[in-house]
């Protein structure tokens, strides 16, 4: 395994540090609510970084994402590389490409994920020509507010569906999270869905090794945004520790400290490692389901102990809700909820190398988009 990434993907990381750094700072972050910032999303997508996810694959948006971690950046594009570009490239249709793919790189449409499927009991009553309605509730979908398209699995045979959050069917009710990600939950009523791949890739490998993937894809990238958020952290922490001064020296100093911003350190590496793992496996077409789990595992339960870190040593100051480690927590805490709790993780991931859950099928890795590409 070689971690090293290649100068494309260099170059999306670099460009997304550039940009995260310059427009989500502290304070635009303060006076923007719970909502998108929309003048962010607009500058990301200008740039062509959504679409760089299709170009540098799955470890390239990890690399992205944690740069958005690093700054709490209120925008939904784990969710959009993730539940569309990346699920449609893979498994839509020609059709589905060609119509879909253009409006998400640009901005336009902004997809989301009704994932996992146990948090929500939908069904699908599919016609003849590949069309479905879908029932169901879905209790909390990230970024659904700013969502134009949700990509939803049927939670009895994890068949895909997109649905149109305009539909007359679907309601969006909003849901506040720990961390503002214009959250709703999702309530279907007969709405009008498009089964995901219904003359492409997906028909042809199974829809349940399409759900798998998603799910493995999803659990990665928001692990790598985990990786971001607790760096962020403890960097903060760092920086106020060392200029902080007690009695006369700062309190990096202090053992104890050190020993805990030590052990937060190994805690990141560990979180960044994984999801790297996961991601290069995939992207190179090696089965990454366990090693998803396993980097799903690192985010949630070492991404909680850094970011409490980062408060802890704060000291009174991390109290306070309106400092930026106090955004670090926030988000720390709701990647861990929808990353799932630890032991979940381990159970699942058990069940997967004991042989008692069918085993995900290899996908060959996916080709570069070219300009000839849809």
């Amino acid at each position: 395994m070689d971690f090293t990434p290649t100068p494309e993907q260099s170059a999306a990381r670099e460009l997304a540090a550039e940009i995260f750094g310059d427009l989500s700072t502290p304070e635009r972050l303060a006076a923007g609510g719970s909502g998108t910032d929309a003048e962010l999303w607009k500058a990301l997508c200008a740039a062509g970084l959504p679409g760089a996810a299709e170009e540098t694959g799955l470890l390239g948006l990890v690399l992205m994402l944690e740069e958005q971690g690093r700054t709490t950046a209120q925008v939904p594009f784990a969710a959009t590389c993730v539940y569309g570009l990346l699920a449609i490239g893979a498994y839509g249709s020609e059709e589905q490409r060609t119509r879909l793919l253009p409006a998400l790189r640009a901005g336009d449409a902004v997809a989301t994920g009704a994932f996992p499927a146990r948090r929500g009991g939908i069904r699908a009553a599919e016609a003849a020509d590949g069309a479905g309605r879908l029932t169901g509730v879905v209790p909390v979908v990230p970024w659904l507010r700013a969502a134009t398209h949700v990509l939803v699995p049927d939670g009895a045979t994890q068949r895909l569906w997109l649905v149109r959050t305009d539909d007359a069917g679907a309601r969006r009710d909003p849901v506040e999270t720990t961390a503002p990600w214009s959250a709703g939950r999702l309530t279907l009523d007969g709405a009008l869905a498009e089964r995901l791949g219904r003359y492409g890739s997906a028909e042809h490998l199974g829809h349940r090794a399409a759900y798998t993937d998603i799910l493995a894809l999803a659990r990665t990238a928001f692990a790598g945004l985990q990786a971001g958020v607790a760096a962020g952290s403890l960097a903060r922490a760092v920086a106020h520790t060392t200029t902080r001064e007690q009695f006369g020296r700062p309190l990096s100093t202090n053992q104890g400290v050190l020993l805990r911003a030590a052990d937060a350190y190994m805690d990141v590496e560990a979180i960044r490692l994984t999801a790297y793992e996961a991601a290069w496996r995939r992207d190179a077409g090696l089965d990454a389901a366990p090693h998803a789990l396993t980097a799903a595992w690192w985010a949630s339960e070492a991404g909680t102990r850094v970011v409490h870190t980062g408060q802890h040593l704060h000291g009174g100051i991390g109290a306070d809700v309106d400092h930026p480690v106090h955004r670090h927590f926030l988000w720390g805490r709701q990647l861990a909820a929808y990353l799932g709790s630890g032991a979940e993780a381990l159970e699942e991931l058990g069940e997967l190398l004991t042989g008692d859950r069918p085993p995900p099928a290899t996908l060959a890795p996916q080709p570069p988009r070219t300009e000839e590409s849809p």
